[in-house]
């Protein structure tokens, strides 16, 4: 999928930073998807596991109780922001103003549908599944969902209209730091 620098998606501050080439990795690599919605007019972002697989780049998955706001929200065809942040590392400076931290990050927007085939739920289950816990299969590490757990679980996949990516790399770059005689510390805490 190519970024698509539209409005919403555009990154305004450092667009030097911009790393759309990685996108598809960091989705791959992510573990908690931060997910935004309004309803009635009221933000929410809801912090939740999800499923990206690089080979089907334009979609990502997202599950949770049949009950759940944010889901009902999904399925009606709300529009939907996606976030997915790795942290690399904590970069900590001569001066208090250029502390940072170096990360990956990956924000897309896009609209979901319902996932209703058993046989299509199962098998993105099972793929998730896998790319949480490498090596898990069902059948033989654990038991899959039954028929009446698979029924109480909305799960939606999500159509990536467009996206940005956004990397931020390196050490310190406060006016001190390169100075080892400077007063204080600089450098870089990798996660």
């Amino acid at each position: 999928m190519e970024a698509q620098q539209q409005s919403r998606s555009a990154i305004r501050r450092h667009p030097e930073r911009a790393v759309p080439q990685e996108a598809a990795a960091i989705l791959a690599a992510g573990i908690v998807a931060h997910v935004g919605f309004c309803d009635d007019g009221q933000p929410f972002v809801i912090p939740m596991s999800y499923h990206y697989d690089p080979r089907r780049p334009d979609r990502l998955y997202l599950h949770g109780a049949r009950e759940s706001r944010l889901l009902q929200m999904l399925a009606a065809g709300a529009p939907v922001c996606v976030a997915v942040t790795l942290v690399d590392g904590l970069v900590y400076s001569r001066t208090a103003f250029n502390h940072s931290m170096n990360y990956r990050s990956v924000v897309c927007f896009g609209r979901a549908r319902v996932i209703a085939s058993e046989a299509e739920q199962r098998a993105i289950f099972e793929a998730m599944t896998e790319r949480y816990f490498p090596g898990r299969r069902v059948g033989v590490d654990y038991q899959g969902a039954t028929r009446q757990q698979l029924d109480a679980t909305l799960l939606v996949e999500v159509e990536i209209e467009e996206w940005s990516a956004k990397a931020r790399r390196g050490g310190p770059k406060g006016p001190y730091d390169a100075d080892p005689t400077a007063p204080g510390t600089a450098g870089v805490m990798p996660l």
